[in-house]
Order: structure tokens, then sequence, then C-alpha cells
């Protein structure tokens, strides 16, 4: 297993983190015998990073966590969950003000059975309250030892520029991980996100890099099958990856298994670790069958020939800004003989 620091802080984070969404749905996930061995697997591979959400199978994921930690080295992972997304509990039971965020840590604390949270994320960005109190209430978590390091997900590119300032201002936890939907599909990042993380010492997680399944190959007639996890989660997944670009983007990666000898979900991803803005790559498994496979891009990178044959077959078309700035941003960089290489554009 190889590691990568987590943006700018000093946290090392195994390169693969092990999501947990799959843990206690019942429908179509896993219970919590086959969760544990997968931990298991996965800790003896020398993964330490664990990621989940109190909303998670309706908190069941993060209890199934919780059983398991006492069979292992807690100090040894990293484990992260998020808060405000919508659970029971009113009107209070939602978004990052500083009441919902104290009650939703003291929470996730207990389900996860530990004194602390390794990594805490905003999980939906809240437009309402201000970002001097989601970090100010963020800061009083790290204070009291709750929590060790914050983090985002889904955020703009001027929010996370936005919050980055105010923790600036008045010496507050910067956000030092930003956890989003970013694969060979969904590359829409790249315009103003992955800039706006590198600037700030954000690290990326990005989660789905095989599309809901789309870019695993079970699917070349399109079709969802009957209790498949694509047919079970069509209105959460169908929207994302369950058209035409998603299945064109599956096309090329097929074409590309076939020339390199590497298989369609290893390519996809392994993929997203040739950005080195990327610190961890999720995966989401319901067995030991898919985590061993689904393990290989742990210490295995793409051949570079490979890695840009993908790049450039799945670009998405760049609008006038776009190329206009790089355009632009060219002309300083031929000026010297060295430029520092994060102020590009992806």
């Amino acid at each position: 297993m190889k590691y990568r620091y987590l943006g700018s802080s000093g946290l090392l984070m195994s390169r693969i983190t092990l999501g947990t969404m799959t843990f206690g749905a019942e429908a179509w996930g896993c219970d919590e015998k086959t969760a544990h061995q997968i931990m298991k697997t996965y800790v003896d591979a020398g993964g330490n990073s664990i990621d989940c959400g109190d909303v998670y199978a309706g908190g069941r994921s993060e209890e199934i966590i919780g059983t398991f930690l006492p069979q292992v080295d807690r100090d040894e992972l990293i484990i992260a969950t998020k808060y405000s997304l919508p659970k029971k509990g009113g009107p209070t039971g939602f978004g990052a003000s500083r009441k919902t965020v104290m009650k939703a840590c003291e929470a996730s604390l207990k389900r996860l059975g530990t004194d602390h949270i390794d990594l805490y994320y905003l999980h939906v960005p809240d437009p309402v309250t201000p970002y001097e109190e989601i970090l100010g209430a963020l800061d009083d978590l790290v204070r009291q030892g709750k929590v060790r390091y914050v983090g985002s997900s889904s955020l703009f590119g001027w929010q996370v520029a936005k919050a980055r300032g105010v923790s600036d201002r008045l010496n507050l936890p910067r956000m030092v991980a930003g956890q989003y939907i970013y694969s060979l599909i969904h590359r829409e990042l790249e315009r103003e996100i992955l800039p706006a993380a590198i600037d700030s010492g954000m690290g990326i997680t990005c989660f789905s890099p095989l599309g809901g399944g789309v870019l695993t190959g079970k699917y070349k007639k399109r079709e969802r099958p009957e209790g498949s996890r694509a047919a079970y989660r069509t209105g959460v997944d169908g929207p994302r990856f369950w058209h035409e670009r998603g299945f064109q983007v599956a096309d090329v990666v097929e074409k590309v298994s076939k020339e390199s000898g590497i298989s369609i979900p290893e390519l996809a991803i392994s993929w997203p670790l040739g950005r080195r803005v990327v610190s961890s790559v999720i995966i989401g498994v319901k067995n030991l069958e898919q985590l061993n496979a689904n393990l290989v891009p742990a210490d295995r990178d793409l051949p570079e020939d490979v890695w840009a044959s993908l790049e450039e077959q799945t670009r998405p078309a760049e609008e006038y800004m776009t190329w206009y700035n790089k355009f632009n941003y060219q002309r300083f960089f031929d000026a010297s003989e060295f430029h520092n290489s994060d102020v590009e554009l992806i």
C-alpha cells in the first residue's frame, strides 16, 4: 500500500480509502460479519483510512465500524465521517449550525465507539450558516480533542477559497480535505475546484471512481439487472452515471483495457491517482472478492501512456474561460526557465 499526505497536513493516508456506505445497507450492501471481514482484510493489506457518514444506513455503518475498532489498533487508523445531511430530529437535524454540528459529532462518537474522529467532513454546503460559525464550531471540537482534522464535501471553488480566508483571518482550522465525485466520467472539478484545492492546501479524496458500476464492464447492455445496486439505487446513481456520457466513457475505458491488458476497474480506480492533488480514492465494496480486486491500484501505478490515453479520450470540452486563461497563463510560464506547476490550470 502506498501513502500520500492529506493536502497540506502532515497526515499520511493510504491512497485507497475504504468506503462504508454498503455496511448495514440490507437491500444492496453487506451485513456486520461481512463488513468486519472486509475491514480486517483492508487493514491487513496496509490500508489505514476508513470513510463513513452519519447518514449511511441510518447510522448503522458507523455502528459497524464501532464494533470492529476493538479488534485493531485504533491509533493506526484514520476514521472519517460526515455531518449536515438530513436525519431524524426536526429542523435542527440537518445543516452546519453550531447546534447541529455539536449534536452530530457526539452522536457519531457514540456510534463509532471512539473518543475522537480523525477527519470530520461538512457533508454538503450550507448556504445559510456563516463560515465563521461553521469553522468556529469545528475549532471548538478540535480544541476539545473530539476531532483531529476538518474537511468538506462538494463545496464550489469559491466556497473553498472563502473557507480558507475565514480560517486564516480568525486563526481557525483549515479544511485540509475535500471529498468529491471525481472520475473519468465526472471531470468538472478540473475547471475550478482542483486549482482552488491546490491553492488552499486541500487534498482531494474522491468517491465513485467506478461510476456506480458503469466503469466495471458489467453493464454492456446498458440494463440494470434486478437485485443489483444499479437497480436498487436508480433514483440516486442513475442521474449521476447512467447517461450517454457515462457510457461513452465506459466504451473508451473498455477499449484502453483491451489495448493495455489492464482491467477496466483498475483503470478507473487508478486514473484519479494520476493527479497529485488527489490524496486518496474511496472504494465501496460488499464482499471480499470486490475488495481484493479493487485494492490492486493501492501500490501499482498506471503506465504514463495509458493514463494519458484515458485523459485525452475522456477530456470534457473546454469552455471559453478555461481555454482563454490557459492561453494567457502560458505567456507567463514561457517567460521563465522554471515555474510553479501548482498554479497551472489542470
